[in-house]
């Protein structure tokens, strides 16, 4: 048997939780980056001994579209997936339902399921600092659970999610992060953009069309360069504020 952690995590936030319930699972693991171009993930065949834990950030409620494709470039041959929805505190809508259909076309069997709350990738005042030192020891007492749960052999492979098909509709965030004055044009961002968007030969330019606002460049950037719209930031932050604010609890589906 073999654990892989495979994870899209532009900022950082997912991978946060997904080390935590991994490390707990298995003091060993493979891992696999979800956002890296550079990477043949067809290349990726299990087996039904594997234990995959698929962890992504809710982007609207979806999944975000890159992380579907990747995703069913792999072949699962019955190996047992643990999805893990990671979410800014507002909701994840239908986010399990669609990782469900995209790893169960793939060939996985779904075993289990987590939501976990991680600092918003956007508005970082919401669920700040999450995962916690409490967040920390939930998911590590989830990731037991679960071992327990598939080494007993009680995984059905009919395990009930939330969610709903169709899918919500998701058209994306209007908030595209453009590079500033302090930009030096290393080129730093345009290596580990997940999809692309910003051109090699001049690092200052984003394609919008091209972008999915996951705000890795942001993240990324040595001079604090690239940044979004601070007046949409602001529209934005207020109008989420109720459905961000309190305190959401992680959840297990078994």
């Amino acid at each position: 048997m073999s654990v892989y952690e495979i994870t899209f995590s532009p900022t950082g936030g997912t991978r946060k939780v997904s080390d935590i319930f991994t490390k707990s699972y298995s003091p060993e693991s493979t891992y696999v980056d979800l956002s890296s171009q550079k990477t043949d993930y067809t290349a990726y065949a299990f087996g039904p001994e594997d234990i995959c834990i698929v962890s992504v950030p809710s982007y609207g409620g979806r999944v975000p579209d890159i992380a579907v494709t990747r995703l069913g470039q792999m072949r699962g041959n019955g190996a047992k997936a643990v999805l893990i929805v990671v979410y800014g505190n507002r909701d994840y809508d239908d986010t399990f339902a669609e990782l469900q259909d995209v790893l169960q076309k793939a060939g996985f069997v779904c075993a289990a399921g987590v939501a976990a709350i991680a600092e918003h990738s956007i508005m970082r005042q919401f669920a700040a600092g999450r995962p916690d030192e409490q967040d920390g020891k939930m998911l590590a007492e989830f990731a037991l659970r679960v071992r327990s749960a598939i080494e007993s052999g009680n995984i059905s492979g009919d395990l009930k999610l939330p969610g709903n098909r169709p899918y919500r509709e998701y058209g994306g965030v209007p908030m595209k992060p453009q590079a500033g004055k302090a930009c030096v044009r290393c080129g730093h961002c345009a290596g580990v953009c997940p999809v692309g968007a910003i051109p090699a030969d001049d690092p200052s330019e984003t394609d919008n069309k091209k972008c999915i606002s996951c705000m890795r460049c942001i993240a990324v950037c040595p001079r604090s360069a690239r940044s979004v719209n601070k007046a949409l930031l602001t529209a934005s932050s207020m109008k989420l504020k109720k459905a961000c604010s309190g305190y959401k609890e992680n959840e297990l589906f078994l």
